[in-house]
């Protein structure tokens, strides 16, 4: 195996990305047992481990993007998946079934609607505009989930 070939076989989520329906969606439960482990470290070694897959991932995905002749293909779909986890970053209850479950909606649904910026960002191009525009999805999930939290934890002490 050449080493395009194996770049292109991790950015396709090992060939989930070649699905005909939701290859993103696919992909991206990749990064719920990556998430998973990620959780298992300290918030600082969290957020150190994530700025490592991400700086990873941006010439993976431009490799791949090449690869499949440009633009954001539909079947890269390592930036979802390494992009996830920031969905739980720092969250004592993320690995809590539920937590997990919605932070994974909540990433979708924000990967998916590319609400502004992240409409713009993929615009960078490339591997940085690929991955980038995840990280924000990321975000967005991770804002309105500690926004959920925050209302549950208020709530469940009535």
């Amino acid at each position: 195996m050449t080493m395009d070939n194996a770049v292109l076989l991790f950015a396709t989520g090992f060939g989930l990305g070649w699905l005909p329906w939701a290859p993103g969606t696919f992909g991206s439960l990749l990064g719920i047992p990556l998430a998973w482990w990620v959780l298992g470290f300290s918030r600082g070694s969290q957020l150190g481990i994530m700025a490592f897959l991400l700086i990873v991932a941006v010439p993976i995905c431009h490799v791949a993007s090449l690869a499949l002749g440009g633009g954001d293909a539909p079947q890269v779909v390592a930036d979802e998946f390494m992009a996830f986890p920031i969905a739980l970053l720092g969250l004592s209850v993320a690995r809590r079934p539920w937590v997990m479950a919605l932070a994974f909606a909540l990433f979708r649904l924000f990967d998916t609607t590319k609400l502004p910026p992240i409409d713009r960002i993929e615009a960078l191009g490339g591997g940085l505009g690929i991955v980038l525009d995840d990280v924000m999805a990321a975000i967005y999930a991770w804002l309105v989930l500690v926004a959920i939290l925050a209302l549950w934890r208020r709530y469940d002490r009535r």
